[in-house]
C-alpha cells in the first residue's frame, strides 16, 4: 500500500498521525508526499474552528480530483462530530471510510493493517519527538467541541510513557508532553503531571522535556520548581489558556475554575522565579455577549502580564456546543477588529522579549539544517543558525546575537545525547 497522510490542528493530532506511520511502515506500507502517488490517503482532521473543517473539505476535494482512483479515509475530530449543513465528510469524493478521534482498532480495519501490529513511535518525522500522555477532556467549555470529539479524559500508563520517551530522546534533542486536557494526567490513580515530569527527568537522561497547553491553576508547586528549575531538562515555558480576560465571559465560556486575577497571580508567580521564561496563552474574540468593557478587560490584562506569545482567534461558532445556544452574538466583523488589536499588542510583546533576549545564552534545538538552518530557543524563540551547525534535532548551547532584524544563535557547544 501506498499511503498518503496529511494532519491538520494541535500536537495531538500529530502524535497521531507518527502512530499510524510507524504501524504502517511497520506493516510494509511505503508513505508518499502526494496524493496522485498514493492508493490511499489518510486526513487526520481538526473540528476546533469551521475554517478548519472548510480547510479539511477543500483538501479531500482537491486530493480526488488529482488521483481519481484513491481510497481515503478522515480520522481525527472533524470524523467523531455529526455532519453540518455542508455535504457529510463520508460523501465528500474518495472518502471511504470515517474514524472518529484516534480510535486505532477501527483504523486499522480501515486501512487494512494488521490487527495484532503494535508499533510504538521510535524516531518521529518531526525534530522535536511528540509524546501524547493523555486523550480527552472532563470539563466542559461551552465554545469547545473537542471534548465531543474527543470523549472523557484517560491517562496513559506512566510505565509505557518512559518507554516511549527512552526510545524517542536517542532520535530527537526536545520531547513535547501532549494531549488534549494534560493538567489532567494521573487523576484517575491521584498522580500527577508533576510526579510524571519528575520521572521522566529522572529516567529519561540527555534530553529537553516542553509541556504543551496547560491550565495555569493546574501548575502545583511541585510542576512549578521543574518549570522554572531544571534548567536543560525542562524548557521554562507556559502555554496557558486565557480565552478572555473579563470573568463575566468566562463564567459565559463554561470556565469555572478561575478568575483572570487568579490567572494572572498564578502565571506572575511563576515568571518571577526564573529570568527566561515564555508564557503563551489562547484568546477568543467575539464570544457571545462579549461587551466592549469585556473586550477592553482582556486588553488591559494582555498589556500587564509578562507574555511573550499569543494565539488570537474570533469566535467560530461549533454545531452541539452550548455557545452555539447562547443570545447576543457579536458581529463578525467586531471579533475581527478585536482580534487584530490583540494581535498587534502580542506582536509588540513578542518583539520586546526576543530585544531582551539579544546577548543572553540559549539552549537551542536544530529544527532545520542545511543553508536554512533554524533552531528553537528553550523560551521558543526561533532562531537563525549560523553555517556549520549541529544537523537536525541536535542541541547545543548559543549566544543569541542580533544580525538586522535577525535573532541568531552562534553555537558555544554541542549537548550530548
Amino acid at each position: 500500500m501506498k499511503l498518503y497522510l496529511r494532519t491538520f490542528g494541535c500536537r495531538a493530532n500529530q502524535y497521531d498521525s507518527e502512530i499510524v506511520r510507524a504501524r504502517a511502515l511497520a506493516a510494509g506500507a511505503t508513505i508518499v508526499d502526494a496524493p496522485e502517488d498514493a492508493d490511499v490517503a489518510l486526513f487526520n482532521s481538526c473540528a476546533v474552528t469551521a475554517d478548519a473543517v472548510a480547510d479539511l473539505r477543500q483538501h479531500v476535494r482537491r486530493a480526488a480530483r488529482r488521483n481519481p482512483s484513491l481510497r481515503s479515509v478522515v480520522m481525527g475530530c472533524a470524523a467523531a462530530l455529526p455532519g453540518d449543513a455542508a455535504t457529510p465528510l463520508a460523501e465528500l469524493p474518495s472518502v471511504h471510510a470515517l474514524v472518529p478521534g484516534a480510535d486505532l482498532d477501527a483504523l486499522v480495519v480501515a486501512l487494512d493493517l494488521p490487527s495484532d501490529l503494535v508499533a510504538p513511535t521510535t524516531r518521529q518525522t518531526g525534530a522535536r519527538a511528540l509524546l501524547r500522555i493523555q486523550d480527552g477532556c472532563d470539563e466542559h467549555c461551552t465554545f469547545c467541541v473537542t471534548t465531543l470529539a474527543r470523549g472523557s479524559h484517560r491517562s496513559r500508563p506512566a510505565d509505557a510513557l518512559v518507554d516511549e520517551a527512552r526510545a524517542l530522546a536517542a532520535h530527537h534533542g526536545e520531547i513535547v508532553l501532549t494531549g488534549v486536557h494534560i493538567g489532567s494526567w494521573g487523576k484517575e490513580s491521584g498522580a500527577s503531571l508533576g510526579a510524571l515530569l519528575e520521572r521522566l527527568v529522572r529516567e529519561v537522561p540527555d534530553v529537553r522535556f516542553r509541556l504543551t497547553s496547560i491550565e495555569a491553576t493546574e501548575v502545583d508547586d511541585r510542576l512549578a520548581d521543574l518549570l522554572v528549575g531544571a534548567p536543560g531538562r525542562v524548557a521554562p515555558h507556559l502555554h496557558a489558556p486565557l480565552q478572555s480576560g473579563s470573568d463575566r465571559v468566562l463564567r459565559r465560556m463554561g470556565r469555572h475554575w478561575y478568575t483572570a486575577a487568579r490567572y494572572a497571580s498564578a502565571v506572575e508567580r511563576l515568571a518571577a522565579r526564573t529570568p527566561v521564561f515564555a508564557l503563551a496563552a489562547d484568546l477568543i474574540t467575539g464570544f457571545p455577549g462579549e461587551r466592549d468593557e469585556d473586550h477592553a478587560a482582556t486588553v488591559a490584562l494582555v498589556h500587564v502580564l509578562p507574555f511573550t506569545s499569543l494565539h488570537v482567534f474570533p469566535y467560530s461558532e461549533r454545531p452541539g456546543t452550548a455557545a452555539a445556544r447562547l443570545p447576543d452574538p457579536v458581529a463578525p466583523r467586531v471579533a475581527r477588529a478585536r482580534a487584530i488589536e490583540l494581535r498587534e499588542l502580542a506582536a509588540a510583546k513578542s518583539e520586546a522579549h526576543r530585544r531582551a533576549r539579544i546577548g543572553g545564552e540559549a539552549d537551542v534545538v536544530v529544527i532545520r539544517d542545511g543553508a536554512a538552518a533554524c533552531g528553537l530557543t528553550e523560551d521558543y524563540l526561533d532562531v537563525a543558525l549560523e553555517g556549520g551547525a549541529p544537523a537536525r534535532a541536535a542541541r547545543f548551547a548559543a549566544t543569541l546575537v542580533a544580525r538586522g532584524a535577525e535573532l541568531r544563535a552562534e553555537a558555544r557547544a554541542t549537548i550530548a545525547r
